[in-house]
């Protein structure tokens, strides 16, 4: 018999809305991530690929003890970082849909994303984090300036180490390019949503809890374009479809990652080891 533990309301307000977009964009990014353990092309990049996943955790813990701490004010008892990992359901994740998407090909023969893929994402996501991380360092809520202070010094590690390979494989044989050329194809339909404003985003330029997300476009493009320069690659042309995870509805990936993600905590509520 599955014992089922009771949990408290979960009032998404703005400002916890706007936590948790930041928190579940990492801890998504991350389980993606940590797919890559043990399959990386050279050992080195095997590890420096599960450190980033660990750091993007590290990330994802404090903004969802920050989350649950804020949703618990007023006297309610807060929801743990656990329990916002691993027992909402898909509606209540909040994650750019981009980090769902397949970041590594389940065999020789599927189609879709590979390490070219793998890079590009991380190099775009950690330019993004970065000037995020570098705006909330000013947030009005010292919690969040403080998490914020230490993820950016790795963002920027991230940032840099995944520009080198987009550099390395796009100005690099034919069959790297056109690679790299064919990733930044794939992923360019999702990149719409980093800057896609909304009242949660109106609210936090409003308290000086946070930047809106559309006030970094300008930065990030000026970053990506230099390194694509580099790479010998060019940004497509804005799409005009705008990807809905950070509203709560999710691409047909999400279930599945969830579904794996939350396995263990929906088979022995609240067990602890």
């Amino acid at each position: 018999m599955t014992t089922t533990l009771a949990l408290p309301p979960l009032t998404i307000t703005p400002p916890v809305h706007y936590v948790l977009r930041l928190a579940d964009t990492c801890l998504i990014h991350a389980q993606r991530l940590a797919e890559w353990c043990g399959h990386g092309p050279v050992l080195e990049e095997d590890i420096a690929l599960t450190n980033m996943s660990l750091d993007l955790v590290g990330q994802a813990r404090a903004l969802l003890t920050l989350a649950g701490q804020m949703a618990g004010a007023d006297g309610a008892m807060p929801w743990s970082e656990d329990d916002l990992a691993f027992r909402r359901r898909e509606p209540q994740f909040f994650n750019l849909t981009l980090v769902e998407q397949p970041m590594r090909r389940s065999s020789a023969h599927a189609p879709g994303a590979d390490f070219a893929d793998t890079v590009l994402r991380n190099f775009l996501l950690a330019t993004w984090l970065q000037l995020y991380w570098r705006a909330l360092a000013g947030s009005n809520r010292a919690e969040l300036a403080a998490i914020a202070g230490k993820a950016l010094k790795e963002s920027r590690y991230h940032q840099r180490h995944n520009a080198d390979w987009v550099m390395r494989l796009g100005d690099g044989t034919p069959e790297s390019a056109g690679r790299m050329a064919a990733a930044v194809q794939r992923t360019w339909p999702w990149v719409a949503e980093l800057f896609a404003d909304d009242t949660t985003d109106a609210a936090a330029v409003a308290s000086g809890l946070g930047p809106a997300r559309s006030s970094l476009r300008e930065a990030w493009t000026a970053e990506v374009q230099a390194v694509f320069a580099s790479a010998g690659l060019s940004c497509p042309a804005d799409s005009a479809y705008v990807s809905t995870g950070s509203q709560g509805r999710h691409s047909e990936h999400m279930g599945f990652i969830l579904a794996e993600m939350q396995s263990l905590q929906q088979q022995f509520p609240g067990g602890t080891w």
